[in-house]
C-alpha cells in the first residue's frame, strides 16, 4: 500500500514538473535579467508572440506523440504552407482560396503520413523525415529559393501582425487553438482513444477502437495553420521557414508531460514547454550568447526533455 502511495506521488510529480521548472525559471531570469529588460510588458509579449507557431503546432503534437508516433514534417510543412498561400495571394489575392489551399496541403501531407505508417508499416521517424525532405524541396524548387512576399494587407493584419487592443493576434490566435485543442484532447472519444493507443494498441484495438483512423487523423492534424501565420507574421512564403520547428516542437510537447513512447499527454503543458523553450531563447539573447552558443542550449534543452520523459515513463512502469 506504501509502494503504491510513493508511486502515486511521483507520478503526480512528474505531471506538474513543466509548471515547477517554468516557475523556477522564470524567477531565475528575472532576478540576473530584470535590468536588461526581460521583465517589460514589451518583451513579455514578445516572448508570447515569438513562439506562438511553435506552440501551435505542439497542440497536435500532443496529439500524434501520446498515440506513440512522431511527426518530423511540422517545420517543413509549414514553409511549404506559406509558400503556397503567398503565391495563391500573388496570382489572386484571393484570402478563403489561400486559406483553403493551405490547409488542404498540410492535411493532405498529415494524411499521407498517417497511410505510411499505419498502412506500409513504416516507422513514423523515418516516413515523417523522408516526407520532410520531399516537402521542403518541393518548396526550395517551386520558387528557386527566391521568398515570395504578400502584399495583402487584410490577411497579413488577420493572421499575423495584427493586434486586437495591446494583444498581438498571434496569442489570440495560440489560445483558440488551444482552448480548441483540450477540449477534443481532455473532453471527446477520440482524446481518449488517442491514449489509449499510445498507451497499449493491442489492448485499444480489442476495446474496439480503430486505431488506424486515430493515428491517421493526428497526423492530419499536425503542422499545417503554423504555414498561415508564418507568412502573416513575415509577409512573405520562403523554403527556409521552421527550418528545425520539428526539433523545438517535439520538445516543447515532451517538456509538457507527454510521452515518446505514447499514452500520456498534455495539451496545456504543452504550451508551458513552448513559452518555456520560447522565455530560454529571449534570455540568451539578453545575456549576449552568441547564435552557436544559443543553439548549443537549445540542444541542451531537448536532451533535457527526453530525459524527464525517459524517467517519468520508468516510473509508471515501475
Amino acid at each position: 500500500m506504501q509502494s503504491r502511495k510513493n508511486k502515486t506521488r511521483a507520478i503526480q510529480w512528474d505531471k506538474y514538473m513543466v509548471y515547477i521548472i517554468f516557475v523556477v525559471v522564470f524567477i531565475l531570469f528575472a532576478i540576473f535579467l530584470g535590468g536588461k529588460g526581460f521583465l517589460g510588458a514589451s518583451n513579455l509579449m514578445n516572448i508570447l508572440r515569438q513562439t506562438s507557431m511553435i506552440s501551435v503546432m505542439a497542440v497536435a503534437g500532443v496529439f500524434v506523440m501520446a498515440a506513440g508516433q512522431i511527426d518530423l514534417t511540422v517545420g517543413a510543412v509549414a514553409a511549404m504552407t506559406a509558400m503556397l498561400v503567398s503565391l495563391i495571394l500573388r496570382s489572386t489575392n484571393s484570402i478563403p482560396l489561400a486559406l483553403i489551399a493551405g490547409l488542404g496541403f498540410g492535411a493532405a501531407v498529415g494524411c499521407v503520413n498517417g497511410l505510411l505508417v499505419t498502412k506500409l508499416g513504416l516507422p513514423a521517424f523515418l516516413a515523417t523525415m523522408g516526407m520532410m525532405q520531399i516537402v521542403r524541396g518541393s518548396a526550395m524548387w517551386i520558387t528557386d529559393t527566391a521568398a515570395v512576399p504578400i502584399d495583402n494587407k487584410a490577411f497579413n493584419t488577420v493572421f499575423g501582425i495584427g493586434n486586437v487592443g495591446p494583444v498581438p493576434i498571434l496569442i489570440i490566435w495560440t489560445v483558440i487553438f488551444y482552448i480548441i485543442g483540450i477540449l477534443i484532447f481532455n473532453k471527446t472519444p477520440f482524446g481518449r482513444h488517442t491514449l489509449a493507443t499510445g498507451g497499449n494498441e493491442m489492448s485499444a484495438k480489442y476495446s474496439g477502437i480503430n486505431t488506424v483512423k486515430v493515428k491517421v487523423i493526428a497526423f492530419t492534424m499536425s503542422g499545417a495553420f503554423a504555414g498561415i501565420m508564418y507568412a502573416a507574421r513575415l509577409q512573405a512564403g520562403r523554403y527556409s521557414y521552421g527550418d528545425g520547428d520539428e526539433m523545438s516542437v517535439i520538445a516543447a510537447v515532451v517538456l509538457g508531460g507527454t510521452s515518446m513512447s505514447g499514452g500520456t499527454g498534455s495539451v496545456i503543458g504543452a504550451l508551458f514547454g513552448s513559452v518555456l523553450m520560447g522565455m530560454i531563447n529571449n534570455a540568451l539573447i539578453l545575456a549576449g550568447l552568441s547564435t552557436a552558443q544559443q543553439t548549443i542550449v537549445k540542444g541542451a534543452i531537448i536532451i533535457l526533455a527526453v530525459a524527464i520523459s525517459n524517467v517519468a515513463q520508468r516510473k509508471k512502469i515501475n
